[in-house]
């Protein structure tokens, strides 16, 4: 029997790289979005060229929206993506980033609580619940900022210190979807994504840095750095990311109720710094950023600990920075018109 995902936030660059790949599987998909993000329309539009699907124009804000529309499909997954993403927005606007990630994330799940109980319910959280962890020193080496002692990153059992708005609205979403397994019995599951790049991503300046270094690159836009570049993020492409949601579903009631990291791992980091020369050789030219403070909540370094991903979901990125900074490159380089 053919299944069913719901996807909100599906018009966004990992919902509708998600969206394509279980439509190519032979799944039903439902997409749920608001359209409010730039490239959205865009990113729909090219999906709808190559694929039939449903699509729901909802925002997850309302309650009764979300209600109507998860009681009309019953979903066997619902894969939750819908959100406000930046630190930056959050700071500046923290009632709205509050209502659209912790209370959006709410209403979700007390539709699928009691529409649709059968559905397996997957947040998309963040690396920024862990905040900036200071009781884990930091140090310099090679012209780049690496934990002392962290040696595999960060493990699931890392205190949450939000530390942001964004954290704190992405930590309740958090924190709600693990305790709906455990109050009310749904399966569920958190993961806890670090940066995720890859094709369709209209990466901003507060937002999807790798995109957006890459697109600024190749169209000679200008590039701010804030800090000094010598901060490292774990990097996952978004394919490598599909195949951790796949792996969810295959074992949806053997993880509900738990959080568990998604990212590169100590084998995929990134600085900024090491991400402009990576761009400067791929590319031959001159790229001269702009220099600017710290922005609040920033962390000097995040990586992942992938061990439970591994143990559990049977997961592991496949597609190194290299080979995934060429491939996003070549996708900007071929829809450049997207961008004006």
């Amino acid at each position: 029997m053919t299944q069913k995902i719901m996807i909100t936030g599906g018009a966004g660059f990992i919902g509708v790289n998600a969206a394509g790949q279980f439509l190519r599987d032979g799944w039903q998909v439902v997409i749920v979005d608001n359209l409010c993000r730039r490239g959205a329309e865009l990113n729909l539009a090219w999906l709808q060229q190559q694929h039939s699907f449903e699509f729901e124009k909802v925002d997850v804000r309302s309650a009764d929206q979300i209600a109507k529309v998860v009681r009309a499909h019953l979903p066997d997954v619902v894969l939750h993506l819908a959100a406000q993403v930046a630190v930056t927005t959050s700071v500046a606007d923290p009632r709205d980033d509050f209502e659209v990630n912790a209370l959006g994330t709410l209403n979700l799940l007390e539709a699928v609580r009691l529409h649709s109980p059968d559905s397996f319910f997957i947040n998309a959280s963040t690396n920024k619940v862990y905040g900036k962890m200071a009781e884990h020193p930091v140090v310099e080496r090679n012209g780049r900022y690496e934990y002392q002692f962290l040696q595999s990153g960060v493990p699931e059992t890392q205190n949450l210190d939000f530390h942001s708005p964004y954290g704190c609205s992405k930590g309740v979403a958090d924190q709600y979807t693990i305790d709906y397994s455990r109050v009310y019995g749904l399966e569920t599951v958190t993961l806890r994504q670090s940066c995720i790049y890859g094709p369709r991503q209209f990466g901003i300046e507060d937002q999807g840095w790798v995109a957006w270094f890459t697109i600024a690159a190749l169209l000679d836009k200008s590039i701010t750095v804030y800090g000094d570049g010598k901060q490292i993020r774990d990097v996952l492409h978004v394919d490598d990311l599909v195949l951790a949601y796949k792996a969810a579903i295959g074992q949806r009631s053997d993880i509900s109720g738990q959080a568990i990291n998604i990212g590169g791992g100590p084998a995929n980091t990134l600085s900024l710094l090491e991400l402009l020369n990576y761009l400067r050789e791929q590319l031959d030219k001159e790229i001269t950023p702009a220099w600017d403070d710290w922005r609040p909540g920033d962390q000097p370094v995040f990586v992942c600990d992938l061990d439970r991903a591994q143990q559990l979901l049977r997961w592991q990125p496949t597609i190194s920075v290299d080979a995934g900074v060429v491939r996003l490159i070549e996708w900007v380089g071929q829809n450049s018109e997207l961008f004006d």
